[in-house]
């Protein structure tokens, strides 16, 4: 028998975490790593501990449909945005590139002088034009 990511398995338990809380809690890590917020900091703003915030984030427990609006909120993300690329995603593992990305992003996000901001957006802007 074939299952939807979002079928619950007869020998599932119905409050078990299914592939499709896994790819909310990746992309709930993302966006959080792209903000520049430490697990901790999400967590503070949305009254959970450290710990629920990780097993959100690795799709450990799933997350009810007011935890996941508060998430979006506190993300500034719509909550269809949780959900983008869910048919065509291929496992929660991110890749080498992926994470590079996401690293320079929450660099980005700490830098707190706009000029040296602008100063590193133009060489990323000179680097992606450079036919080498």
């Amino acid at each position: 028998m074939n299952y939807s990511p979002t079928t619950v398995r007869p020998d599932q338990p119905a409050n078990r975490a299914t592939d499709t809380d896994r790819h909310v809690g990746t992309k709930i890590r993302e966006r959080r790593i792209m903000l520049g917020l430490s697990q901790q900091q999400m967590a503070d703003m949305i009254g959970v501990t450290y710990q629920q915030a990780h097993k959100y984030e690795r799709g450990i427990n799933r997350i009810s449909a007011g935890r996941l609006y508060e998430i979006a909120q506190v993300l500034n993300v719509p909550v269809s945005y949780f959900f983008e690329g869910l048919d065509d995603a291929r496992g929660t593992d991110l890749a080498p590139r992926q994470r590079m990305c996401l690293e320079l992003a929450r660099n980005f996000a700490m830098i707190q002088n706009e000029r040296h901001q602008e100063a590193l957006s133009g060489l990323a802007r000179a680097l992606a034009s450079d036919p080498a």
